[in-house]
């Protein structure tokens, strides 16, 4: 009934209304989500042999890990755990963009994993308000 065009306006739309009302603290919960969709994606095109679809779900990946998750690093408050997830951060983006250069798919579901795990342990420590 309506067209892919509509939709993917309908799906902007609802993902602007989302990020103008996110608080900082969803905002990265969002990065978190949209890195891992990416990775699980570039995971189904890697046994579908889609070559091309998984570059570009990897650079997805990377792009939101570098420039949203890494970017948003406070290394003044966050000192250590800051550091921490700095060379966190920089492991994931390497072993991404190494599983895409050697077409080696073993190496996602530790970036995976490390996804879900930040994704939870964030998620456990929202702030609550009064």
């Amino acid at each position: 009934m309506y067209s892919n065009q509509g939709n993917h306006a309908y799906h902007r739309v609802d993902l602007e209304n989302q990020l103008a009302g996110a608080s900082p603290h969803q905002l990265i919960v969002m990065l978190f989500d949209g890195a891992l969709n990416a990775v699980l994606r570039a995971t189904i095109y890697f046994e579908n042999g889609q070559v091309a679809r998984r570059g570009e779900m990897i650079s997805r990946a990377i792009n939101i890990i570098d420039n949203g998750l890494r970017a948003a690093l406070d290394h003044e408050k966050g000192r250590e755990i800051a550091q921490d997830l700095e060379r966190l951060y920089d492991y994931m983006s390497r072993t991404l963009l190494e599983a895409n250069l050697r077409n080696d798919p073993a190496r996602l579901p530790h970036v995976i994993q490390l996804l879900k795990d930040l994704a939870t342990t964030w998620k456990e420590i929202e702030p609550r308000g009064i």
